[in-house]
């Protein structure tokens, strides 16, 4: 598990990732933040039909905001779809088939995409966690595949719809496993040595915290952010972490509660006043790396990944349109 061989500041760290330490946070929250009208406003959440993803997207709707689900699976979706039409009465709820392991599926859906509607915000939360080598179709490693390289083309592909929009936001779904990893270019398909499905997504979740970092100083006009939802009781933790699950389900997170800072970072007016690139937890922003960790990056390892991603990224869009 992700504390494995981890310092005795992780492992403080990961108390208050559990339900306990968002109870704690929240007494400090303000209501006001989230108690907003964000009729007219666009908002896109990827793995929307389960878990943080599908909590994120229902208070959304809940607020009035045009909300767009990305997914995977047709009939989970349309299950998720009707769930919170019911639920929040917001009709302005549209849904979009898109596998985000496959770059050349997200550069068809985002050139569709950016035809027929606007974007106000970008939620990148879809992610897996499989715990074998697999590869995809395009053969790239499936962890890899979704975290890292889907949330960059996605992220890429609907930049031109977001400098356009006002207030515009992007926000990771991250995880605090990232805390035990520094970014590793050398092999970002795991192909090197034993396979550790659960160091591997802690390396993709360090990138993503890159990613986030590179957009902010490039894009100044859209607010980016990555944050860790905590331990949450969630479909993907159930199977992806069978014995963590059984050992802490009375300590997770509600789904809702993961979701909070996710929403918080959508919605509110006060995440805006703060820095772009920054990594939150429970609605404040958090270190990315642990006291007397070795886990910084020199400069250029962070700029090569971005032009690593970059080259898949325009070979797929290559293919997609051609």
């Amino acid at each position: 598990l992700f504390w494995k061989g981890l310092s005795s500041s992780f492992s403080q760290v990961s108390l208050d990732l559990f339900r306990g330490g968002y109870e704690s946070a929240s007494k400090h929250f303000n209501p006001a933040d989230v108690e907003v009208d964000v009729t007219g406003r666009s908002f896109l959440v990827t793995g929307a039909n389960s878990g943080i993803g599908k909590a994120t997207a229902k208070e959304i709707a809940r607020r009035g905001g045009t909300v767009h689900l990305v997914c995977r699976n047709k009939e989970r979706a349309e299950v998720a779809k009707e769930e919170i039409v019911t639920e929040t009465g917001n009709q302005n709820i549209f849904l979009h088939i898109v596998d985000v392991s496959n770059p050349k599926e997200i550069w068809k859906f985002a050139e569709k995409f950016k035809n027929g509607h606007k974007l106000n915000v970008l939620i990148n939360n879809a992610g897996c966690m499989v715990n074998n080598r697999e590869l995809t179709e395009d053969g790239l490693e499936k962890n890899f595949a979704t975290n890292t390289l889907g949330t960059y083309v996605m992220t890429t592909a609907l930049l031109p719809l977001l400098e356009k929009a006002a207030d515009a936001r992007v926000i990771t779904v991250s995880s605090g496993g990232m805390l035990v990893q520094k970014l590793n270019i050398s092999d970002l398909q795991s192909g090197d040595g034993p396979f550790d499905g659960t160091m591997v997504y802690a390396q993709n979740k360090r990138q993503q915290v890159v990613l986030t970092e590179q957009w902010a100083k490039a894009h100044r006009n859209i607010h980016f952010s990555v944050m860790h939802p905590g331990w949450a009781d969630t479909p993907a933790v159930r199977s992806s972490m069978p014995d963590f699950y059984e050992r802490m389900k009375n300590s997770l997170r509600t789904e809702a509660q993961g979701a909070d800072t996710v929403l918080w970072l959508a919605v509110s007016a006060q995440a805006t006043k703060l820095p772009s690139g920054l990594f939150f937890q429970d609605r404040q922003p958090v270190p990315t790396h642990l006291p007397l960790a070795s886990t910084h990056s020199p400069p250029e390892d962070e700029e090569k990944l971005m032009e690593v991603l970059e080259e898949f990224s325009q070979k797929f869009k290559a293919i997609s349109s051609g």
